[in-house]
């Protein structure tokens, strides 16, 4: 008995962290939590002010929906790529590690360079973070703030990627990084999902 209490005093004293996580994944998945609140309460904050306002665009004047399903198909396949690099990390086969970490990186830089596009377009079609033709002047404000701010976690993301791939190259980076990289990318990935689904469908 006091062996065991013992041991459950020195698990709780640091190193392995409680619950058998490392206090580098838990301290990701409260960051995770966290900004998963920010990003809910940008889009509640969206959710109220569209049903408060009664010219608010119809998307399906705006966007073109294929296009942007072409955008959510690449991100989540990036997602399924870096599942593939953390298994690999596990197995200790670098070769495949750097070939599908490549492979996210690539589909994350495609869905970034088609989301710049889809604001330029909708740039030279006038709108703004304080008005658009369309309707609803805070409707471009929504798009612009929520969008950008998933697209600067994207960019992050590239480049937390691009650093585990060089370090995973040079032998330096151990699985457990690589699966701290993959938790966020597809948190990023799942985000992605929610933003997609609540601007751009319903």
């Amino acid at each position: 008995m006091e062996a065991a209490i013992e041991t459950r005093e020195a698990y709780w004293e640091g190193g392995r962290g409680p619950f058998g996580i490392g206090w580098s994944k838990l301290m990701m998945w409260l960051f995770i939590v966290t900004d998963g609140l920010v990003f809910a309460g940008f889009l509640a904050i969206y959710g109220f002010l569209r049903i408060a306002s009664p010219n608010w665009p119809d998307r399906s004047h705006i966007f073109h929906l294929d296009f942007i399903a072409l955008m959510t198909f690449t991100l989540i396949t990036s997602s399924a790529t870096m599942a593939t690099a953390v298994g690999a990390a596990r197995k200790g086969d670098r070769k495949t590690v750097g070939r599908f970490l490549a492979l996210t990186i690539v589909g994350g830089a495609a869905f970034l360079g088609m989301q710049a596009y889809e604001w330029s377009s909708l740039i030279r079609a006038g709108a703004t973070l304080e008005a658009n033709p369309w309707g609803a002047p805070l409707f471009g404000a929504c798009f612009f703030i929520i969008t950008g701010f998933h697209g600067s976690h994207v960019l992050s993301g590239l480049i937390v990627l691009a650093i585990t791939m060089a370090r995973s190259a040079a032998g330096k980076s151990r699985p457990a990084g690589i699966e701290l990289a993959g938790l966020y990318w597809h948190f990023v990935d799942l985000v992605w999902v929610f933003v997609f689904t609540l601007f751009y469908l319903i």
